[in-house]
C-alpha cells in the first residue's frame, strides 16, 4: 500500500484524420502530438500536472506534490498493490504509413459511394489513424513502454422522403494497421447502411408495450457496457451512484449470465497495462448471475478490495476507472433456435444510444431497427423503435443466451474523456422488456 507516490505517462505519436461528406473532401489533418501528464499523492490527496515538453520532468513531479499539501485532506488514501504490467510492441500487419494520403481518401470515397445506393440522399464517411508510444514509470520503479497503432472508419447514410428522415450508420475500429478492411468489408457494410436507411422509410413504428424481445450482438453489447459495466466501476460504486453497491456474492440476474472485461482481448479496448501501469487481465464481473467483482483502480481497489487494472485515460488527462472489452459470455443456444423460443415478440437490432441512470437502476436505449416476430420468423421492420427497463430486472429475464458472441468497436464517454472499448455479446432472449417508440 503506497501513501507517497508520483507516476509519470509520456504520450508520442501521430494523428491522421479524413472526413467525407456529400463526396466533398471536408477534412484532411494529419499531425504530431507529444506530452507528459505526472501524478503525486502525498498528504492524502493527489497533485496533477501536464505539459507539452517531455523533458526535465522532475520539476513536474516536485510541483505536483506541492499541489497535493496544498489541498490537505488529510485522509489516509492508499493506494492498492497491482502486478505490474510488460513492455509491449504491437506491430501492425500493414502499415498505414504505406498507404499515402491520397490513397486514403480514395479508399474512403470509394466507400462512401458504396453507401449511395437508390433512395440515400446524404452520405458521410470518415477515416481515423493513430500511431502512438506510451511511457510509463513510477516512484516504485516501473519502467514500462508500449506502441501500437490504431486504424478505424465510419460510414453514415440519410434517407430523406416526404418529410421522413432515417439513418443508419456503422463504424470499425481497433489496434493494428490496414489490415482491419481485409477483416470488414467496408464496401459491403457502407451497401448494407445505404439499404437499411431507405429500408426503414417503408417500416412501421412499433406499438408501445411489454414484448419478450431477443436482442442482437451489438444492442445486447451496449446494454451489457452501459447498464452493467458502468454499474460495476470502482469510482461509481464509492459515489454511491450504482445499484450493484454492495451486491457482491449476490445474485443479480439469470444463471445464463456470464459477464467479463478483459484488456487483454485484441479488440478495440485492448491495452498491455493500464495508465497506472498494471498488467491488463480479464475480470469476472457476473459469474452464472452471481456479481463477482468490479472494475478498479489503485485507489478504488484500496477501499473496496479487488484487483486494479481498470485506470485509463484520454491522453494525459487523468487516469479514472474505466471499461475495456466487455461482453456477456458465450451460451448454447443456436440464433434459430431462440427465434423459436420467442415465437411472438420483438427482434431489436443495432444501437443508436440512449441513456442509463446507474444509481437507480434504469436504462432506455434506442436500436437501429427492430423486426416483429411471428411463430418464430422475423416479419415486419420496425423503425424509431427504443427498449427501457430495469436493469437487475431484464437481466433475471434473460432466458437464452446464444452461441454467436460478437464484438462492436467505440468510444466511451466518462469524466470528459473519449477512450476506446469493445462490446460484446451472443444473441439474449429476455423474456420481458418494454419496447416503444423512440421518439
Amino acid at each position: 500500500m503506497a501513501s507517497e507516490f508520483y507516476d509519470i505517462r509520456t504520450l508520442r505519436g501521430s494523428r491522421t484524420k479524413i472526413v467525407l461528406d456529400n463526396g466533398k473532401l471536408e477534412e484532411i489533418n494529419q499531425a504530431p502530438f507529444q506530452g507528459a501528464a505526472v501524478r503525486a499523492l502525498s498528504g492524502g490527496a493527489w497533485g496533477f500536472v501536464t505539459r507539452d515538453d517531455v523533458t526535465g520532468l522532475d520539476e513536474d513531479v516536485a510541483l505536483a506534490r506541492r499541489i497535493a499539501r496544498k489541498i490537505d485532506r488529510r485522509e489516509d488514501l492508499t493506494l492498492a498493490q497491482a502486478t505490474p504490467g510488460r513492455s509491449v510492441v504491437v506491430a501492425a500487419k500493414k502499415d498505414p504509413k504505406d498507404l499515402s494520403l491520397e490513397e486514403k481518401v480514395a479508399l474512403l470515397r470509394g466507400i462512401e459511394d458504396a453507401a449511395k445506393v437508390e433512395g440515400v440522399t446524404s452520405t458521410q464517411a470518415v477515416y481515423a489513424e493513430m500511431d502512438f508510444t506510451v511511457h510509463y514509470s513510477s516512484s516504485e520503479g516501473l519502467d514500462l513502454e508500449t506502441k501500437m497503432t490504431r486504424v478505424g472508419f465510419v460510414i453514415s447514410a440519410v434517407a430523406h422522403r416526404n418529410g421522413l428522415y432515417q439513418t443508419d450508420g456503422e463504424g470499425r475500429s481497433g489496434v493494428g494497421g490496414l489490415e482491419l478492411f481485409e477483416h470488414e468489408d467496408p464496401f459491403a457494410l457502407a451497401r448494407e447502411v445505404g439499404g437499411t436507411a431507405v429500408a426503414l422509410l417503408d417500416a412501421q413504428a412499433p406499438k408501445g408495450g411489454t414484448y419478450p424481445v431477443v436482442l442482437d450482438q451489438e444492442l445486447a453489447g451496449v446494454f451489457v457496457h452501459e447498464a452493467v459495466g458502468h454499474a460495476t466501476e470502482g469510482d461509481i460504486i464509492l459515489e454511491g451512484d450504482s445499484c450493484l453497491e454492495g451486491k457482491l456474492g449476490q445474485r443479480i440476474g439469470s444463471e445464463l449470465v456470464t459477464v467479463k472485461d478483459d484488456p487483454s482481448l485484441m479488440k478495440n479496448g485492448y491495452y498491455p497495462f493500464d495508465d497506472e501501469g498494471s498488467l491488463a487481465q480479464e475480470t469476472v464481473l457476473v459469474e452464472n448471475g452471481v456479481l463477482k467483482s468490479y472494475l478498479n483502480s489503485r485507489e478504488t481497489a484500496a477501499r473496496l478490495g479487488g484487483v486494479p487494472r481498470n485506470a485509463r485515460a484520454e491522453g494525459l488527462d487523468r487516469p479514472v476507472v474505466r471499461m475495456s472489452n466487455t461482453y456477456i459470455a458465450n451460451g448454447d443456444w443456436k440464433l434459430g433456435e431462440i427465434l423459436e423460443e420467442l415465437g411472438d415478440g420483438v427482434y431489436l437490432s443495432g444501437s443508436r444510444g440512449g441513456q442509463v441512470s446507474t444509481g437507480e437502476g434504469v436504462f432506455q436505449f434506442n436500436a437501429k431497427r427492430g423486426y416483429l416476430v411471428e411463430k418464430g420468423e422475423k416479419k415486419r421492420l420496425l423503425r424509431d423503435v427504443s427498449l427501457s427497463g430495469k436493469i437487475l430486472e431484464t437481466l433475471m429475464h434473460v432466458r437464452a443466451v446464444g452461441n454467436d458472441l460478437k464484438f462492436n468497436s467505440g468510444r466511451c464517454g466518462k469524466a470528459g474523456q473519449l477512450v476506446p472499448v469493445s462490446d460484446g455479446s451472443p444473441h439474449l432472449l429476455v423474456a420481458e422488456a418494454t419496447v416503444g417508440g423512440a421518439g
